[in-house]
């Protein structure tokens, strides 16, 4: 029986070979339709120069889910076999456990090898796509696509990505569409361009600027080869911009954005002592603004008392600039060409609101010391105080842009002394200059 046995399957193996040899693209087609166990028993005991041809031509998902079925001696082969690119692409649809336990099966080099291909810039598409994906062929049926599915057990799956016979996407065919099509047509007649892709080391930014036009939950990421290697999801970029928006309120004040809530207070003092210095230097040159005109505040001390109101005022508007600024710079709903644009609508804005709060300062001080001269100088003070500070709002992280620096900065501390030596000369400028209106005391 046994030698019956072999003599029977001697044939059928042979054909087997041959057909995966010579075909190897019908051949990644049929693997894509049959169960990961079933296409790992018919590849399990095949030599790698036969497996190589068929391999570039599965797609993600199904090479992934083969892969983890083979014998360990071939999986390791496979993979030593494999070009550089590819195997970087295939092990990182892995989780940590299953890539540790590849990496145990290869040598040193090319583990190190792909270590180092495993890993991104920070700001790329790379660092922030989900490489877990899978992809079908074009010219599958829609019931082998739910089979492949349902093998797979994919959920929360919005998109079936579709590749071509030489692996590059030709288009995505959306679930509903799936779910309604005939059974024997083909995923290419039913499928919708792609709107967009980005690159694997694409800027976040860029990302951001596509999701925003295209209006997408998910842009797939290619690889310098042009193969498919992951996706970005919408909700997992809104995560990063709210870290990045985090940060940025952190390095804005001169806190480090490593520091946490519960981070010891030595750390806390190492990290925001430097830039506390550095406001108090910035201080100090707001009090010599103020020691300029000691004179005048000495012969009228009412000024004084109002000599907050206006500091404060223009303090509030700058820090209302620079916050839209930074989040139009962030989004990249502006870059620093546009900075004409920004600093005249916020002249204009901090204009309007300048006479607003003006007449309503103006009024109030009248009331409390009857003095039509005081009135108007604090009214003057504030239209021109709140617009330097709108301004320079605008412009403090833009010119940090376009210096080269990061436009966060501590962008506050060093608009904090610009609107204070706004606010301090402005009110007592005109304060020295109409002082005629004022009554001494």
């Amino acid at each position: 029986m046994t030698i019956l046995a072999i003599e029977i399957n001697t044939p059928v193996e042979a054909l087997n070979k041959a057909f995966l040899l010579n075909h190897p693209k019908d051949a990644a087609r049929k693997i894509e339709t049959m169960r990961p166990q079933d296409s790992a028993k018919l590849l399990g005991d095949q030599p790698v120069y036969i497996l190589q041809p068929v391999w570039k031509n599965l797609p993600p998902g199904v090479a992934d889910n083969v892969l983890l079925h083979l014998p360990d001696k071939t999986a390791a082969e496979l993979l030593e076999s494999m070009d550089a690119s590819l195997r970087a692409a295939l092990l990182s649809r892995f989780d940590e456990k299953a890539q540790e336990k590849f990496f145990a099966l290869l040598d040193d080099d090319i583990v190190k090898e792909l270590q180092e291909l495993l890993q991104y810039p920070d700001d790329s598409a790379g660092a922030l796509m989900e490489t877990n994906i899978t992809a079908f062929n074009e010219n599958m049926t829609v019931l082998e696509a739910i089979s492949q599915l349902r093998y797979q057990k994919i959920r929360d799956l919005h998109h079936l990505f579709l590749i071509s016979d030489d692996m590059y996407l030709n288009g995505q065919v959306p679930v509903q569409r799936l779910a309604l099509a005939d059974g024997e047509e083909k995923l290419s007649s039913i499928s919708v361009p792609l709107q967009a892709y980005v690159t694997a080391l694409d800027p976040k930014s860029e990302i951001m600027e596509k999701f925003e036009k295209f209006k997408i939950g998910t842009m797939p990421v290619i690889d310098g080869n042009d193969h498919f290697v992951g996706v970005v999801r919408g909700r997992n970029l809104l995560g990063e911009l709210k870290n990045t928006l985090a940060t940025e309120m952190l390095t804005m004040v001169g806190a480090s954005k490593d520091e946490r809530a519960l981070s010891s207070s030595w750390f806390a003092v190492k990290k925001r002592l430097p830039w506390l210095q550095i406001n108090l230097v910035t201080a100090f040159l707001a009090a010599a603004v103020v020691g300029m005109f000691e004179e005048t505040i000495a012969k009228y001390t009412a000024l004084a008392i109002l000599l907050p109101i206006a500091a404060g005022q223009s303090g509030n508007t700058g820090a209302q600039a620079l916050a839209v600024t930074m989040r139009g710079l962030t989004l990249r709903e502006i870059t620093v060409r546009h900075w004409l644009r920004v600093l005249l609508k916020e002249a204009n804005a901090a204009l309007i609101n300048g006479v607003a709060i003006a007449i309503t300062c103006g009024a109030g001080v009248y009331f409390w010391s009857s003095s039509v001269g005081l009135a108007l100088i604090i009214a003057l003070a504030m239209i021109s105080s709140m617009t330097i500070a709108a301004v320079s709002g605008a412009l403090v992280p833009i010119m940090l842009k376009k210096f080269g620096q990061d436009p966060a900065l501590s962008s506050s501390i060093i608009l904090t002394t610009v609107t204070d030596i706004a606010g301090f000369m402005s009110f007592l400028g005109i304060a020295t200059m109409l002082s005629g209106m004022l009554e001494a005391g």
